[in-house]
């Protein structure tokens, strides 16, 4: 009896995955034929396609490689053979991010990372109903009045690190010390570094390389067992925030908290427990290890550019009010070093996407050898927005696109230049990100705070590598690190 069960078990098992398999196949000739015309590499290997290349070598170098030789539209080929679109035309991003934007939700991939990370919260969410909803609770704790209300808070929480670094040269009894910048920038860094940084090790790549097309394969082995822990311990924070916040009964204050407890009141059903944790998560998660890697580059540029630090120095000095507004207003010079910082270093490379139908696409300039004004994708296509692509083009930010040189902000607002797509840190359009204005005030308070109390300079040659975010190591090492001397002024 139990033998005969499990054969037809078997035998249906078999079925559904010949008719998977069929199914893929199917997928793949149809995409392979409308795509033909895309110029790309050809595959380093059958099976892998070009996903080693992508893992080990340093971040986005391949995408500016081919880039470079085969123009604004690129295809190559992942694990398997499925197709990947690498866009950088203008006038496409346009019509993915802003015209478009709910056909083109994020790769099944990313949404199942964002899942199992994070829950389903508004990273996770698809559609233009479901996100405005989930848009509409966080974006009052979000909002530009929201974060001039807290500034206090940040100023605060900036004089503790800064106060803690005093009391390490104080206690030591030295001018200057050599700190570990990502120690103090990031508290969930070496959780997520091993989920996903590059170690050169099989486990690693294989996730990186299937989670694409086989999601669940996050759930497997230590890989996913780190990742259920990374979920707990942000939603146990998560949790004993909400609990707080209920048991304070804090309904009139600016916080997050604040907001979601008075949405909760007034909505006819009361928001569920498990998504107010996925939004919290999202907000720990998403939010602070983007934000500290985008500080511990900014320290980094600042530390090997003196006299860009100097100068962003003596423009601090000469703010006397804690307000971003003021900030933001008498200090030109720091918001060019956080935009450059930020076209430099966005924390996100890539920006993916995938074709929820088979849909024409514009062009801004026909694909190489054609007239073709536009590029047919198949539904189902992955399609990569490479931000260190876009944000060195030469022929927008001229030879030096490569440079750290925060003067070229106030060069081209002196000359009112500006091009599309300047800065894609934090996308664009209906699902631009719901923290920039919070993000941008943290960091620039923060480096108010430091700069006028402390030089940086750096002794080690650093390197970028793929963890959460992109983040800065010392060269050849493995985890995050980003030892800078650090002088009381």
């Amino acid at each position: 009896m139990l033998s005969a069960f499990l054969y037809k078990f078997f035998l249906f098992s078999c079925g559904v995955g010949l008719v998977a398999l069929a199914r893929f196949v199917h997928d793949l000739v149809i995409s392979r034929r409308l795509l033909r015309s895309i110029p790309g590499p050809k595959p380093s290997s059958f099976i892998w396609g070009e996903e080693w290349k992508l893992y080990s070598r340093p971040p986005g170098q391949p995408y500016a490689e081919w880039h470079r030789k085969y123009g604004p539209i690129v295809k190559f080929r992942g694990a398997f053979g499925h197709e990947v679109v690498s866009i950088t035309d203008h006038r496409a991003i346009s019509f993915i991010l802003g015209e478009h934007t709910y056909q083109f939700p994020k790769a099944k991939g990313v949404r199942a990372w964002f899942k199992a990370t994070l829950g389903e919260g508004i990273l996770w969410v698809e559609g233009k109903e479901a996100h405005e909803r989930q848009r509409k609770l966080l974006a009052p704790a979000l909002s530009s009045q929201a974060v001039r209300d807290l500034t206090p808070i940040l100023f605060e929480t900036a004089s503790k690190v800064a106060s803690q670094w005093m009391k390490i040269l104080d206690r030591l009894r030295v001018d200057a010390v050599e700190i570990e910048i990502t120690d103090w920038t990031s508290r969930f860094a070496r959780v997520l570094d091993g989920l996903t940084n590059n170690e050169h090790n099989k486990s690693s790549f294989y996730m990186r390389a299937l989670f694409w097309l086989f999601p669940p394969i996050l759930n497997l082995g230590k890989k996913g067992e780190m990742i259920r822990r990374t979920k707990y311990e942000l939603g146990s924070i998560g949790s004993k925030m909400w609990r707080d916040a209920k048991a304070i009964g804090d309904h009139d204050g600016r916080t997050m908290m604040a907001f979601m407890l008075k949405a909760d009141s007034a909505a006819a059903t009361p928001i569920g427990k498990g998504d107010i944790i996925a939004q919290m998560r999202t907000v720990i998660s998403a939010g602070y290890e983007t934000v500290s890697a985008v500080v511990a580059w900014m320290l980094y540029e600042l530390a090997i550019h003196p006299q860009v630090q100097t100068e962003l120095r003596h423009e601090l000095q000469r703010v006397q009010c804690h307000s971003v507004d003021v900030i933001n207003d008498q200090c030109p010079l720091l918001d060019s070093a956080l935009k450059e910082t930020l076209r430099l270093h966005p924390a996100i490379l890539e920006n993916h996407h995938e074709a929820s139908l088979t849909i024409s696409i514009p062009l801004e300039e026909p694909i190489p050898g054609t007239k073709d004004m536009h590029i047919i994708i198949p539904e189902g296509t992955l399609l990569a927005i490479p931000l260190n692509v876009i944000h060195q083009d030469p022929e927008v930010w001229g030879p030096d696109a490569h440079l750290f040189r925060p003067e070229r902000w106030l060069e081209r607002k002196k000359s009112q230049i500006r091009h599309k797509h300047e800065l894609l840190t934090f996308s664009e359009g209906p699902r631009v990100c719901i923290g920039k204005n919070f993000a941008m005030a943290e960091i620039k308070v923060l480096m108010v705070t430091l700069i006028q109390q402390f030089s940086f300079s750096c002794q080690h040659e650093i390197e970028a590598f793929q963890s959460f975010v992109i983040r800065p190591r010392i060269r050849g090492q493995s985890p995050s690190s980003l030892p800078l001397l650090v002088r009381k002024l």
